[in-house]
C-alpha cells in the first residue's frame, strides 16, 4: 500500500495577490494551508485552511514560515529574504507573479532587491511593482501546480520517518 505524501503549503498572506488561487491549488491537492499574517483575515470555511495570527513586529511572519518549512513545502511570498530562508530549508518557494525562486535563482533576486534597496535609500526612483493582473495570476497557477508536483516529488523521495 503506497501512501499518497501531500505537500504542505505556506501564504505569507499580508500582501498577497494570489490567496484565492493559491486555495484552489491546494484544495486540488488536499493540502493542509497555513495563511501566516500578523493581522486577523477572513479564510475559507475549509479544515485543511489554517489562520495563523503573528504578534506584530519585523519578520514575525516570516520567522514563523521559516522555521516550520522543509522539503516537501511550498511556499507564496514575495519576500525575497524570506524566500532564500525557505529555499535554503529546502521548501519550494513561488511569488505571486508565477516567479519560482530556486537555489539557481536567489542569489540573483537577493542581489536585485539589495541593488533597488540601495538605490531608494539614495534617493533614486525606482518606480513600484508592474501592474498585477490576469497573465500574472495565470503564470502563478502554472507555477503554483509544477511547484506542488516537485513537492510532492521531494516528498516521495524522503526516506520513511519512525
Amino acid at each position: 500500500m503506497s501512501l499518497r505524501k501531500i505537500p504542505e503549503v505556506y501564504v505569507d498572506a499580508d500582501a498577497c495577490p494570489v490567496k484565492d488561487e493559491t486555495f484552489r491549488v491546494a484544495a486540488r491537492w488536499k493540502a493542509k494551508t497555513f495563511v501566516v499574517a500578523n493581522t486577523w483575515m477572513r479564510i475559507p470555511d475549509d479544515p485543511t485552511i489554517e489562520r495563523v495570527v503573528v504578534p506584530q513586529g519585523l519578520n514575525v511572519a516570516d520567522d514563523w514560515i521559516a522555521e516550520r518549512v522543509g522539503p516537501g513545502a511550498v511556499v507564496v511570498t514575495n519576500d525575497v529574504p524570506l524566500a532564500d530562508r525557505c529555499v535554503k530549508a529546502g521548501a519550494r518557494v513561488v511569488a505571486p507573479s508565477g516567479r519560482v525562486f530556486d537555489a539557481a535563482s536567489i542569489g540573483m533576486a537577493l542581489a536585485t532587491r539589495d541593488l533597488m534597496e540601495d538605490l531608494r535609500s539614495a534617493g533614486q526612483t525606482t518606480g513600484g511593482p508592474r501592474p498585477f493582473g490576469p497573465r500574472e495570476r495565470q503564470a502563478f497557477l502554472q507555477s503554483m501546480e509544477r511547484e506542488m508536483r516537485r513537492a510532492a516529488q521531494d516528498l516521495a523521495r524522503r526516506p520513511p520517518e519512525g
